[in-house]
């Protein structure tokens, strides 16, 4: 795929995910009744006012990636209504809401892979292959073809229909096969003393997948974020003991997300995966895991991140204490700057020692 459009792919996946991030942000302000002043679009300094919505501006902003709202009060707690001066449960609603964003879309994204994935349909087999100059061949059974019923009795598992077809080796029976939507049925007779490594038939079976129920697929998309959340808090440990390769475990910078998007597009161009639906799987699971990963990194208490904002309010809830604005503002602030100079490193290590998907 031609570079620039996969770093445009890239641009658009990661604004779209730190974009929604942000609209939890918004939404929650608003809904505890904490004012926005704006809400923009990619990273200052501003290209242009958009709109206003409500009292609030819409700002497209020079840098492209995601966006950013500005609360009024944010860190000044003298200014009446604004956020530092908001009660902390509601500074609490509107630093969870990020994340939550992120785990949500993270969560839809793997609903959406499970139900095109699909599960294997049990009761019918559909055949994979069809070897040369076999009954299967003669009669004009093709590589897609679905078996349901043998001798007019629905089949109830691949080795059910083969003991079956075995069992008649040498006699004529009749198979229910659905073809491009339509049953025919097909006459064919089984040999006795097939070839070494091909049936009585001569045909390869496995079961189709079938799309996977709704309700289903939810609970498989829990159990899957459950456990990336579950393997990001025990790696710290996996890395003390050496279980994990430190290589594998570190960060990734825009610079490294750009890597392993490209590789996951690749294999969804290379590898015919077979599935119920026709979805680019791979891309569309990396995607999901880096929602995901924003979601949980976010949630991290580390100041000038969601997670610090939490931090920085639990005293308040817990023993009705607050710690002074300006100390917080101050944490941030440092905070912010030695975040910048790790995303530096990590970008350096991302071209010096590019990712690989595992």
């Amino acid at each position: 795929m031609n570079i620039v459009l996969l770093i445009l792919q890239v641009v658009f996946v990661i604004g779209f995910l730190i974009f929604f991030h942000e609209l939890g942000h918004f939404l929650a302000a608003r809904a505890v009744g904490v004012p926005v002043e704006e809400f923009g679009f990619g990273y200052p300094p501003r290209l242009a006012k958009i709109a206003e919505w409500k009292g609030t501006e819409i700002t497209l902003n020079w840098i492209p990636f995601g966006g950013f709202v500005r609360p009024k009060g944010e860190a000044d707690e003298t200014i009446e209504g604004g956020m530092a001066a908001a009660p902390a449960w509601k500074r609490l609603v509107i630093a969870l809401a990020g994340p939550m964003m992120n785990f949500l879309i993270g969560i839809l994204l793997l609903v959406i892979i499970y139900s095109a994935i699909g599960i294997p349909a049990s009761n019918e087999a559909m055949i994979t292959q069809v070897a040369a100059s076999s009954p299967a061949e003669e009669v004009g059974l093709q590589a897609g073809d679905i078996i349901l019923t043998v001798d007019d009795k629905p089949i109830e598992n691949i080795d059910q229909l083969i003991q079956v077809v075995d069992q008649n080796a040498g006699e004529e029976i009749s198979l229910g096969v659905e073809r491009d939507g339509e049953i025919e049925f097909i006459s064919i007779t089984p040999r006795v003393n097939p070839p070494e490594g091909e049936g009585a038939m001569g045909v390869a079976l496995s079961n189709p997948l079938k799309p996977t129920p709704f309700f289903q697929s939810v609970g498989y998309a829990f159990q899957t974020t459950g456990f990336i959340i579950r393997e990001t808090i025990m790696l710290p440990v996996r890395l003390i003991r050496g279980t994990v390769d430190p290589a594998l475990a570190r960060p990734v910078g825009y610079k490294g997300i750009y890597d392993i998007y490209t590789q996951a597009v690749e294999m969804d161009q290379e590898t015919n995966l077979p599935t119920a639906e026709p979805l680019p799987i791979y891309t569309l699971s990396i995607i999901a895991n880096i929602s995901l990963a924003l979601g949980i990194t976010n949630l991290l208490p580390i100041p000038a991140l969601d997670g610090g904002r939490i931090l920085f309010t639990l005293p308040e809830l817990i023993f009705g204490k607050r710690i002074p604005q300006k100390w917080e503002n101050v944490v941030n602030t440092v905070s912010f700057l030695l975040l910048i100079a790790l995303m530096v490193v990590i970008t350096i290590l991302d071209f010096t020692n590019p990712v690989v998907i595992p």
